[in-house]
């Protein structure tokens, strides 16, 4: 088996000077990833953060956030095939108060969860090139999602 090369980079050290915090909403359309990404950064950029970490929390038990590649939509449609697949409508769920798909939306939300972590290096978002932020609706009628957005760090 082949040693694989791992190196580390230089330590940037900065003591956290503010605790900036605001609520995003989010109208879903139903089941589906719905792109953050730009209201997330406009967030890191309104603070004037500088270095530190922007932590995401969503609040609501049949939705969940994820990071996932922004490039091809159809990754987007095959998550969302895969997760009904995992936890279909139709597995003889107990609790179905709410209808068919809230228990298989809850079982997909502990599975993908519904809190994150992104550094924030020079005032950006330290996302990988073909990296977005999601909110991901586990359930098909529309609804209105909050993200408590939280950065912790040193800003301008």
């Amino acid at each position: 088996m082949a040693a694989a090369s791992v190196s580390t980079s230089s330590i940037s050290a900065v003591s956290p000077q503010v605790i900036a915090t605001a609520t995003l909403t989010v109208a879903t359309s139903g089941e589906g990833l719905v792109e953050i990404t730009r209201e997330v950064a406009r967030f890191v950029a309104d603070t004037a953060a500088r270095e530190g970490a922007l932590f995401l929390f969503l609040r609501h038990t049949s939705a969940s956030l994820t990071i996932q590649e922004n490039a091809d939509p159809d990754v987007r449609a095959d998550l969302v095939t895969a997760l009904r697949r995992v936890a279909p409508d139709d597995a003889g769920w107990v609790h179905d108060v709410e209808g068919p798909d809230d228990m298989p939306a809850h079982v997909k939300s502990m599975l993908t969860g519904v809190s994150l972590h992104i550094p924030v290096i020079d005032g950006a978002l330290a996302l990988g090139t073909w990296q977005g932020v999601y909110l991901v609706e586990h359930r098909a009628a529309p609804h209105r999602r909050e993200v408590v957005m939280q950065f912790v760090g040193r800003s301008d």
